[in-house]
């Protein structure tokens, strides 16, 4: 089985795999090694997924904005 290589994925294409791998070990008809294998998968999918929610709702935090409340653009994020 080729699987797309988890780091390279979108937040989209990640979630879409993790509902892959979800489905087949719902199915119940998986052999016990593969199993455990969609598992760590699912696993690493979705740890893949909270870190592109988490750098998202960062980005979100660091919008700017102007005297009205319409947004002027980002500003860098204070590593500290």
């Amino acid at each position: 089985m080729s699987e797309t290589p988890i780091e390279g994925m979108s937040f989209e294409e990640a979630m879409k795999a993790l509902e892959a791998v979800v489905g087949r070990l719902e199915s119940g008809d998986v052999p016990l090694v593969e199993s455990i294998a969609l598992y760590e998968r699912g696993a690493a999918l979705k740890a893949h997924c909270q870190a592109k929610l988490a750098q998202a709702e960062e980005k979100v935090a660091q919008i700017t904005l102007d005297g009205e409340g319409a947004p002027t653009g980002t500003q860098a994020v204070d590593p500290s």
